[in-house]
């Protein structure tokens, strides 16, 4: 039996091939993918060969948001049975490295993450009609949820581990700087975790929509309207915890003079090297906390999408077959028209 994957050559050198389907072996599920959502990294190894010094060097299946349908159990396989609808976390960790072993396993030495060219071999992705996976990486969705939402268990987890960065939010003013899939989660989030008040920036207007219907309180398009942040900065600031995803300088900046003496302010966005305003940041005591993936969290991500105390359906703006994925990944950049697109698989 044979699997349709979407397989990266190089820079803008993506193929729908066909491999031989492995497994799956002891322990192990076969799972029917149903759906993935394509990520920034998926965007950047497609566009730029590569995510700043991780270079694509052997051909990759891209894919690290998916879930399906179990269609048949490894020996030893318990707790699951044909037929049940998954998540699968992309995260497994070694759990016997020094970070592993101290209750720190997002820093594994040893970290494989599905769809990452960081190690060689690389570690093969999700996007792909069958896929073979460690029976505890999958958890179980329930009835009603689609397969799309489900696929946005991996996102969702970044973003409940950038949540227990910050803190008690009950009663707070929050800050999302950023609108795409990881700022709309963090709003919904900090809506769902009791937040006061949740102002989300961003330069278009369509990701503002999706921030708008999952928690925001306002929203604010600071290329039309710039002057409105600066209604938050009198008075030394206004905003409790600022989730920072953007990496952005502007973006970095305008938080940091908008958040409130003590203030927090969590790093979400990754980019390069940035210059900061360390005397602001001393000068108003700003605790500066960043955020890596996440561990445990992802069982708390897909128990929030079961319950629809997060709904995730806003934020799923296209879905493309997966003969489409090159262009399903060029519309996932721009913003003025996108927010989370997915890949549909053959499922079962």
């Amino acid at each position: 039996m044979k699997t349709r994957v979407c397989r990266l050559h190089g820079q803008n050198d993506l193929r729908i091939e066909e491999i031989p389907v492995e497994g799956p072996a002891a322990g192990e599920v076969l799972v029917a993918v149903g759906a993935g959502g394509i990520c920034g990294s998926d965007q950047h190894y497609y566009s730029q060969g590569g995510i700043g010094v991780i270079r694509v060097r052997e051909p990759i299946i891209l894919g690290h948001e998916a879930a399906g349908t179990i269609i048949e159990l490894g020996e030893g396989v318990e707790g699951f049975a044909v037929g049940d609808r998954v998540a699968m976390n992309p995260s497994h960790p070694c759990g016997t490295c020094k970070y592993c072993t101290s209750g720190r396993p997002i820093h594994c030495l040893q970290m494989r993450f599905k769809g990452s060219a960081i190690r060689l071999p690389h570690e093969q992705g999700l996007f792909r009609d069958r896929v073979a996976i460690g029976a505890g990486q999958c958890h179980k969705i329930v009835d009603g949820i689609t397969i799309g939402e489900a696929a946005c268990s991996e996102p969702l987890s970044v973003c409940v581990h950038a949540r227990s960065r910050a803190g008690d939010l009950k009663g707070k003013a929050v800050l999302v700087t950023g609108s795409g899939p990881i700022g709309a989660l963090c709003a919904a989030l900090a809506a769902e975790a009791g937040a006061a008040e949740v102002v989300v920036t961003d330069l278009q207007d369509v990701p503002l929509s999706v921030a708008a219907q999952m928690g925001a309180t306002e929203t604010i398009n600071v290329a039309r309207n710039g002057e409105r942040m600066a209604d938050f900065t009198s008075e030394k600031g206004h905003f409790d915890v600022c989730f920072e995803c953007t990496a952005a300088e502007p973006a970095i900046r305008s938080a940091i003079d908008a958040l409130q003496p003590c203030g927090t302010l969590v790093q979400v966005g990754v980019s390069g090297d940035l210059p900061l305003p360390i005397n602001f940041i001393v000068s108003k005591e700003i605790t500066f906390r960043g955020t890596h993936r996440f561990d445990a969290e992802f069982g708390e991500a897909v128990s929030l999408i079961n319950s629809r105390a997060i709904d995730l359906r806003p934020m799923i703006t296209q879905t493309f077959p997966m003969e489409e994925a090159v262009q399903a990944i060029e519309l996932a950049g721009d913003r003025s028209s996108a927010v989370k697109v997915q890949l549909g698989f053959a499922g079962v």
